[in-house]
């Protein structure tokens, strides 16, 4: 008995198909390339050499996926700004050590390769790599039968920055009396999407619907993550920072005290900025305590940073000269025994 040739294709994988989408995609990679590219996609390896401005340079790397705002994107047909939040959510991340964003790696699996739409997530991750000025110089596209639901995908982001030894931030330097920055939000960013779609699907409400000015509900549950990089490395370079917290998974009550030494806490004071309508929607529809909101949601505030008192008009007008709409917060006091160290009230 002759048994029937089979291919790879007959078993799920199209490798003309992958090799489509390497092709489609090098013009968004060659839109972020910079210094220190020696080579980038389609390779087995992806090059880059650290800047020679560096003395002593220290790498710092962080990985991130974008949680379940994944399922958002497959219900309502949105793959054009999934990318984005991909990239912010590594790149906020190595930020908050110093650290200038170098270069990104991706990597897409799916069942089925959709050429067409893993090409709209990639061009979106290559507009975060752009706006976070380091590059896109590889990544991974797995295809991989039988793994994942009809038209659904996975994602992964892998950043890697560098940041001069000296230079570091890691909150050390934090006293009492200094003061808390916070840098808006545009909405939930890549966080508490879990609950965010359970307060959807029990409210019954149509995400189509007019929600906030001309924005639907699903235009403001959609939109893409803040990335913090220039403004933040323009105030780096313009006077000392002691710490900065990316506000994720977490909340403003989980993440701020990352980067506080244990004598110190902050206290932050919710009237200081104008909370989005999301989350007084959110809030309200889920019946969502104001501490539960706290450490699932930004609520707002994307970013915070802490500078000494006396620079903390400086920095509020450098990062509103560079487009961030930037507010005092709060303020770090000594820490009592026992004492939560952040509090917002």
């Amino acid at each position: 008995m002759t048994l029937e040739s089979l291919s790879y294709r007959d078993a799920g994988v199209d490798i003309d198909a992958g090799e489509e989408l390497v092709e489609r995609i090098k013009p968004f990679a060659r839109k972020t390339l910079r210094e220190g590219v020696l080579g980038g996609i389609g390779g087995f390896g992806a090059l880059f050499e650290v800047p020679k401005r560096y003395r002593e340079p220290v790498l710092v790397s962080g990985t991130d996926g974008v949680g379940t705002k994944l399922k958002l994107a497959f219900q309502l047909r949105r793959h054009d700004t999934i990318g984005i939040d991909l990239v912010a959510m590594s790149v906020n991340d190595i930020l908050v050590q110093g650290a200038e964003p170098l270069f990104f790696l991706d990597y897409l699996a799916c069942g089925k390769l959709d050429v067409a739409t893993a090409a709209r997530v990639i061009k979106g991750i290559a507009e975060g790599c752009e706006r976070a000025g380091c590059a896109l110089i590889g990544g991974e596209t797995a295809e991989m039968p039988g793994m994942y639901p009809e038209g659904e995908y996975d994602l992964a982001g892998f950043a890697v920055g560098v940041v001069e030894k000296s230079a570091l931030i890691d909150g050390t330097t934090i006293v009492a009396g200094d003061v808390l920055l916070g840098l808006p939000s545009s909405g939930a960013h890549s966080n508490g999407y879990s609950l965010l779609r359970k307060i959807v699907a029990r409210s019954g409400a149509d995400l189509a619907a007019p929600f906030d000015g001309e924005q639907t509900l699903a235009d403001a549950a959609m939109a893409p993550t803040r990335i913090y990089v220039k403004p933040l490395l323009a105030l780096m370079q313009a006077l000392p920072v002691k710490g900065m917290a990316h506000i994720t998974g977490g909340g403003l009550t989980g993440n701020v005290p990352r980067i506080l030494p244990d004598n110190v806490c902050a206290e932050i004071a919710q009237a200081a900025w104008q909370r989005p309508k999301l989350f007084d929607w959110l809030q309200q529809e889920g019946g969502v305590g104001d501490d539960e909101m706290h450490r699932v949601f930004n609520c707002g505030i994307g970013m915070v940073v802490v500078v000494a008192r006396e620079n903390a008009p400086q920095a509020v007008k450098i990062l509103n000269d560079a487009g961030e709409a930037a507010v005092v917060i709060g303020s770090i006091r000594p820490r009592g025994e026992g004492e939560a160290q952040t509090t917002v009230v």
